[in-house]
Parts: structure tokens; C-alpha cells; sequence
């Protein structure tokens, strides 16, 4: 027999810290590096459990546990009366090469990223959570969502037993739910729909993410607005599809541009009700336009109703589903106007479609989680849903005004709002050669959130920062407001910033 390797002789097993707790899962862990990094070679005999446990000063079951766990994983063979050893099969050449000196064994070399990853990389960039600091976007206050109603709502919907299901639900969402919504969307947006039209998803980026999906295939034509919302470029772009990119005026999109740059578009995705970021409605001139091409075209109209509960003058604006039913996929959410962290919204199709949104969410996540959609569908059943809305525009109606007026009082003369009456955020215009990336930048050192819209344009990129106010009191948004001046200031070319008359007698 060969001799028996001295336990003093494998370096991974020093590692073994008895006071962490779980000694078993160290001890295999430690056996499993020595063996990847040549301490312990194919075919090579271990001391035995008895030898193994005395010199690390644990349990001789704890050894035995760790031995098992890694016969049962291939790293190791037993035989009656020879002992344990490495698995022969574990030839030299199939482990990793050991690391070279002063690396450390635990640290993986770089490898280069497949394409798509360092896309999808940029996408979680994008996506990470700011600091819910004045100008955050979407973020609710504390008068806003959740209320006490949907709280007490909550706690008595999750202890019924129909909140609890013990088995999988239908993809297509709480049929409660999808019923509500329903009634909503027909009374409030001029929806035409039933409630076997919709599909509960985790929110409007998933919608936007099916409707890619069930509608077109990789290669397809398609139109997005310049500018865009960047979760929806990049869904665009991890589809492969082929995006022109179509400028927005006063009216919304150029319908005629589109159709004169790419002709033989599949989809138009678009946010009629309230542009993002710019802010403008649709024209219903712009609207039959499109409708018109959709029909003629045998195309598909994708349409984000972004923000269109919270606006200030007037009654919302209609949705364009109304106008074709059988053309136009929208897409709404319960997210913003409750608060983000719920993850719940929806798509209203055309019924034959609804099986492949179905089947296409069911390959995503199969469904929302059921106890969330119990408790909103009785939130809006019961009424408390609409004066919920009517209740925090009344909040976000409050705290623009208040961010206007801070504004007016404390911004340079050489920046300029957006004019918009909707919405939870406000647009300010930068003068040419601006960075408004990099004055971001220098924003969040100094404690507030703005979000610069020049990387949300493919052409003709203009330098704009987008404001929320929706989850602050007038006091910060005002204090906030002071600070962004200084910001601006010091990206000031020439220090040429000089305040408004009635700032200077503040």
C-alpha cells in the first residue's frame, strides 16, 4: 500500500476554522481546492478519518461526513482495508491549471465576455438604484403610497387561504385582477377591452420585453422615439432588432419621417400620453397617422401609457388603444402610481394574441407573485385604488408647483423647463456644450439625484437633466434646488452664470 500522506502536508486543510461553525462543508471545500490546485494528485491516498481528525482536533464523524460527501461527487474513491484516495479518473489534465504565484487560488483569471454580456452589464448600470435623494425619478413619498388602506387591506387579504395558494397560478395573472384592471383601463383610458385581454407582468419593462417577444423576430424593423426611455432601447437591442431611431416635435413622433427613414417597420414603440423624457402628448393628428400606417402596413403600435394618471390640467389623455384595438399592444403599470417596489403591471392585446403574451410570460417567471395580486385586486375593487390617484395627484400637482417656483427663483438665466402638465418629473434645458452627464456626476457628489437625457438621444443630442419631485417635501425639493444652482455654477463655462433679480434680493 502506498505510504499515507501527513495531514501537516496539505496546505488547504490550515484552513479549517472550527469557531465558523459547519467544520464538515470547510473540511470538503478545503480537500476540493487541494485537489484543483495539485496539493492532492489523481490516485493519491488521504490519511484516514481517524489520523485526519485527531491532527485538525474535530469529531472523527465530522471527517467521515466530509470523506462521504466527496465520494458522492466523484473527487474521491474508498476501498475496505486500502484506504481513501483521489479518484484516478481525476487525471492531471482535466483540473485547471494551477494558479501562477502570488495569485490567489480563490480569484478567477479575467475571461472575455460573450457579447451579449457586456451589454446586458451596461443595462444593470443603468438600472442600479440611485439614493432616494431629491431629484430621484419615482420615488413615492411618504403621504403618497403605501397608504394605511392598502396595509390594512394587506393584512387581512394575505390571511385568507386564497392568498396562500399552495400550487401554480394562471400566467396570464389573478383572473380578480385582470377583471379590475379591466373596468379601469375601459373608464379611465378608454380602453377597449375585456378582461381575457390582459396579461399581468412585473411591470411596464417586462411588457415592453413580451410585446418584443410575441410580436417580432430577431432582425425585424422597428421605430422608437428619439429620444427614449433607455429600458426600452435596450430591450430593443437584446432582441436584435433593427431600431430607427424617429425624432419627436411639439406633436410627438414624425410619422412621416418614420415612414420616409424605414418603410417596411414592423412595430412602432412609442409613449403617446406623455413623451419620455420630454414630456409632450401626441397629436391626434400624429395619432391617426400612425394608426393609419399601422393598418396599412399590417404593423403593430407598442404603447407605454407613461404617466398618464398624473396630469395636472385637464382630464388624462386617451389612450391610442382605443383608436385600434386590433393594432395597438398596451401597456400600463400599477407600480409607479402605488410605489415601485410592488412590480406589477400589465399588457392589454388583441385576444389572439393573448396565448403567446401567456406562454411568454410563463417562460419568464410563470406569474406575479398571487398573494400581491389578491390584495391589489381588492384595493381597486373596493374603490380605494381611484382615491388613491385622485389623493397623490393632488400631493405631486402640489410639490411642481413648489419645484417650479424654485426653480424660477434660483436657476440661471442660460437654462430653460420644458413646458409640460403632467407627469412626476420636470425637464431642464442646458445651453449648448454642456456636459450634462459629467454635472450628473457632480450632482450626486453633492447629495441629489438628476438624470441627464443627452444619452437617451441617438441624434442631435441636446444637454437636459430630468427633476423628481414626487417623493419629496417642499422644504428638501427647495434646499435641493439651491444646490443644483451651485452644481450648475461650477459647470458654468467662464463662471458666466449670473442670478435672476428677484434671486439676488432673496
Amino acid at each position: 500500500m502506498p505510504r499515507l500522506r501527513a495531514t501537516i502536508s496539505i496546505p488547504s486543510l490550515r484552513a479549517v476554522d472550527r469557531a465558523a461553525g459547519q467544520v464538515g462543508r470547510q473540511i470538503a471545500q478545503s480537500l476540493r481546492a487541494a485537489i484543483a490546485n495539485g496539493e492532492l494528485k489523481a490516485g493519491e491516498y488521504l490519511p484516514s478519518t481517524r489520523a485526519l481528525s485527531t491532527s485538525l482536533g474535530v469529531a472523527r464523524g465530522t471527517v467521515t461526513e466530509a470523506f462521504e460527501q466527496l465520494q458522492t461527487e466523484g473527487y474521491l474513491e474508498s476501498q475496505v482495508g486500502a484506504g481513501t484516495r483521489v479518484a484516478p479518473t481525476l487525471a492531471e489534465q482535466a483540473r485547471p491549471p494551477r494558479p501562477p504565484a502570488g495569485r490567489s487560488p480563490n480569484k478567477t483569471a479575467p475571461i472575455e465576455l460573450p457579447p451579449r454580456a457586456v451589454r446586458l452589464a451596461k443595462v444593470m448600470a443603468a438600472f442600479t438604484p440611485m439614493p432616494e435623494v431629491p431629484f430621484a425619478i419615482a420615488v413615492p413619498g411618504g403621504a403618497v403610497a403605501p397608504d394605511d388602506n392598502w396595509r390594512r387591506l394587506g393584512n387581512r387579504v394575505r390571511a385568507s387561504r386564497a392568498a396562500a395558494p399552495a400550487s401554480y397560478g394562471d400566467p396570464r395573472g389573478l383572473i380578480e385582477l385582470r377583471q379590475a384592471i379591466a373596468d379601469y383601463v375601459r373608464k379611465s383610458r378608454a380602453v377597449h377591452c375585456e378582461p381575457e385581454q390582459v396579461v399581468i407582468t412585473a411591470g411596464t419593462q417586462q411588457g415592453l420585453y413580451l410585446a418584443g417577444r410575441v410580436l417580432l423576430s430577431a432582425g425585424d424593423r422597428v421605430w422608437a422615439e428619439d429620444p427614449a426611455y433607455p429600458g426600452m432601447t435596450a430591450v430593443l437591442d437584446d432582441l436584435d432588432l433593427v431600431t430607427t431611431r424617429v425624432g419627436v416635435d411639439a406633436q410627438g413622433i414624425d410619422v412621416d419621417a418614420a415612414i420616409a427613414a424605414c418603410p417596411d417597420a414592423r412595430a412602432a414603440f412609442v409613449t403617446p400620453s406623455h413623451q419620455y423624457p420630454l414630456g409632450m402628448p401626441m397629436s391626434m393628428a400624429r395619432r391617426n397617422a400612425l394608426v393609419a400606417w399601422a393598418a396599412r402596413s399590417n404593423a403593430w403600435i407598442v404603447e407605454d401609457d407613461y404617466d398618464s394618471e398624473l396630469r395636472y390640467a385637464g382630464h388624462p389623455f386617451p389612450s391610442m388603444q382605443g383608436l385600434a384595438p386590433s393594432r395597438v399592444i398596451y401597456l400600463g403599470t400599477l407600480s409607479k402610481v402605488l410605489f415601485p417596489s410592488l412590480r406589477l403591471g400589465y399588457v392589454v392585446a388583441p385576444l389572439p394574441l393573448i396565448d403567446a403574451f401567456a406562454g411568454a410570460r410563463a417562460l419568464l417567471d410563470r406569474h406575479s407573485p398571487t398573494a400581491d395580486q389578491h390584495v391589489l385586486a381588492a384595493y381597486m375593487r373596493e374603490g380605494l385604488f381611484e382615491a388613491h390617484i385622485r389623493r397623490i395627484r393632488g400631493v405631486y400637482a402640489a410639490r411642481r408647483a413648489t419645484l417650479i417656483a424654485s426653480l424660477t427663483r434660483h436657476m440661471p438665466d442660460h437654462v430653460a423647463l420644458q413646458p409640460s402638465d403632467q407627469g412626476m418629473h420636470l425637464l431642464l434645458w442646458l445651453p449648448q456644450g454642456f456636459d450634462d452627464v459629467q454635472l450628473a456626476k457632480s450632482a450626486l457628489a453633492d447629495g441629489i439625484v438628476v438624470r441627464p437625457i443627452s444619452p437617451m438621444y441617438e441624434a442631435a443630442a441636446r444637454a437636459g437633466l430630468m427633476l423628481g419631485f414626487g417623493g419629496f417635501e417642499p422644504e428638501e425639493l427647495e434646499a435641493a434646488a439651491i444646490r443644483l444652482r451651485q452644481v450648475i455654477d461650477l459647470h458654468t463655462p467662464q463662471r458666466r452664470a449670473k442670478p435672476r433679480r428677484n434671486e439676488a434680493s432673496h
